[in-house]
């Protein structure tokens, strides 16, 4: 069983009394401690003109996190393929996996906020065959020792050798994050493991995973080395402290996705669009470390998680927050966890 963190730093607008880059260095430094306290893996988000102050250069950040830490995997969560040219990405992702001895896991998804698409001039009916086009240059550049020239739809390279090299061979791992049947059948095709929705219930997650493992099946590939689930929490000494520390920040922040047509990505039944109190039933884990463990366990028995990638830290939440929480898992929650034994993928019934 392995333990990671999810999330976004916040870089807050102002004058000169403003300290921009505070948000981000304490997110360096949350991640610090999570390496200190067992955490395995960190994954960072990229989004673009929210107003937010969110993350928008994933790698540059992970950067920094992978200069101050040693043994933490730096993922993305997930690169938007459709808005990059894909061989200068290939070369910013092999340089840190390069410069951090071969601890990238690369996320990447084809995106789904149409502003997004819009701002950067990029038809979003174009994010399918943008998206294929631009992993397969990524690959080729991964893996290929010749030069070679592409001509496609969307990018023209001529006589090219993509450089630094990856340090992990022959690339490093590609998660995909998918939420729709076709795309699930894509992260079977060409992923190395499927990367779920933290905004999705239980049920669904079931079921997007039945439908994974059967399309690897269909494929004759095997079950993937991970099995990973995005989930949001938070743990508190009782639920009603949890509730009241994280409470507002989640719900304003399922507020913000709902405007930035997040349901429109979304099967109708997982619509995010309703009242906090029915969110709540299913979508996070909250509570003491008894509550949270008690919602932990159907995912490591009906799912067979081998990899919780939690996010603890919710846009505004004051940091000491997040931290206390991270602390707390750590302390009760994580010696349990590390005790479960999951159950085994192909022993997991599909639904």
């Amino acid at each position: 069983m392995r333990f990671g963190l999810f999330g976004s730093a916040q870089a807050k607008r102002g004058g000169p009394d403003v300290d921009s880059g505070q948000g981000f260095r304490d997110y360096v430094e949350y991640n610090v401690e999570a390496e200190g306290l067992g955490y395995s893996s960190t994954f960072v988000v990229e989004h673009h003109f929210t107003g937010f102050g969110q993350v928008s250069a994933s790698l540059n950040l992970l950067t920094w996190v992978a200069a101050r830490t040693t043994t933490l995997r730096l993922g993305t969560a997930v690169i938007v393929l459709p808005w990059h040219n894909p061989v200068l990405l290939a070369e910013q992702a092999a340089t840190i996996d390069l410069m951090s001895n071969g601890r990238l896991e690369f996320g990447i998804g084809k995106g789904y906020r149409h502003n997004e698409f819009a701002s950067f001039c990029i038809p979003q009916e174009e994010a399918d065959e943008r998206f294929e086009e631009g992993l397969a240059l990524i690959l080729k550049s991964w893996t290929s020792e010749e030069r070679f020239s592409h001509h496609g739809k969307h990018w023209h390279f001529e006589n090219i050798v993509v450089e630094p090299p990856t340090a992990q061979k022959p690339h490093p791992p590609i998660w995909f994050a998918a939420k729709h049947d076709n795309a699930i059948r894509r992260a079977a095709l060409l992923g190395d493991c499927l990367y779920n929705s933290p905004k999705a219930t239980l049920a669904t997650h079931k079921q997007r995973l039945a439908l994974y493992k059967d399309e690897l099946r269909k494929l004759g590939k095997p079950l993937p080395r991970e099995n990973p689930c995005r989930i949001e929490i938070y743990c508190a000494r009782d639920r009603e402290t949890a509730m009241a520390l994280a409470g507002p920040y989640i719900s304003e922040k399922y507020k913000a996705y709902a405007q930035w047509e997040s349901d429109k990505a979304m099967p109708e039944n997982e619509r995010i669009n309703k009242p906090f109190e029915e969110l709540m039933k299913d979508r996070f884990v909250i509570g003491s470390p008894e509550d949270c463990w008690n919602q932990l366990q159907p995912y490591i028995t009906e799912m067979g998680v081998t990899h919780f990638v939690f996010r603890t830290h919710f846009l505004g939440m004051p940091l000491y927050n997040a931290l206390a929480s991270m602390r707390l898992i750590s302390d009760e929650l994580l010696p349990a966890l590390h005790a479960a034994k999951p159950t085994p993928l192909e022993d997991i019934v599909g639904h």
